[in-house]
């Protein structure tokens, strides 16, 4: 069973670099005033929104890694206010983010990941971090998603990354992203 979470929890972070880029593809057709137009949902905007993903990607993944950036991360709460400036940058952060996933062992996700919360020192099993981060990108992504709705771009498909019938486009997105199949699930 262990065996089997480990490749879950790598497969969740390949499908979640691939929902972003399908989204941020979606949304680099906007203008940047459509990009930044207030818009219903927790963080008001498609550009708001987006950044906040980033930002707290930012976060847990340098902690995941062993780094003590801590709310240093959320400093600048739109740091790419473009998307030519963020499509690259979440990108970045997914990369290395499939990179922990990729080190993972049964071992690893019973260890404790530091977190620097400035005042505290927050201490979570990696597991149990990772099922956070996963769950509050799909949360955020799902906001992103209805807000673009609201715009002439016709939101992406996000969650048919283990369908069959969407093989021969996921070949070519995975293609862009630099992976095969192979390099998702193995073997």
């Amino acid at each position: 069973m262990p065996a089997d979470l480990v490749q879950t929890f790598r497969a969740f972070a390949y499908n979640n670099a691939w929902a972003n880029h399908r989204l941020l593809s979606a949304c680099a057709k906007l203008s940047q005033a459509e990009f930044a137009a207030a818009r219903t949902g927790f963080f008001p905007s498609l550009q708001r929104t987006l950044n906040h993903i980033h930002v707290v990607d930012l976060f847990y993944v340098d902690a995941l890694e062993g780094g003590w950036l801590g709310p240093k991360a959320w400093a600048n709460h739109v740091p790419y206010p473009s998307i030519a400036e963020l499509k690259p940058a979440q990108g970045a952060i997914d990369q290395r983010l499939i990179a922990a996933c990729d080190t993972l062992t049964p071992k690893r996700l019973d260890d404790v990941v530091k977190i620097n919360r400035d005042t505290t020192v927050q201490i979570e099993r990696c597991d149990r971090l990772l099922m956070h981060l996963f769950q509050h990108q799909i949360h955020h992504r799902g906001q992103a998603h209805a807000m673009l709705s609201e715009t002439p771009v016709k939101p992406p498909q996000l969650d048919e990354f283990f369908s069959a019938g969407e093989a021969p486009l996921r070949a070519t997105e995975f293609a862009e992203l630099g992976w095969t199949e192979a390099t998702v699930w193995g073997g």
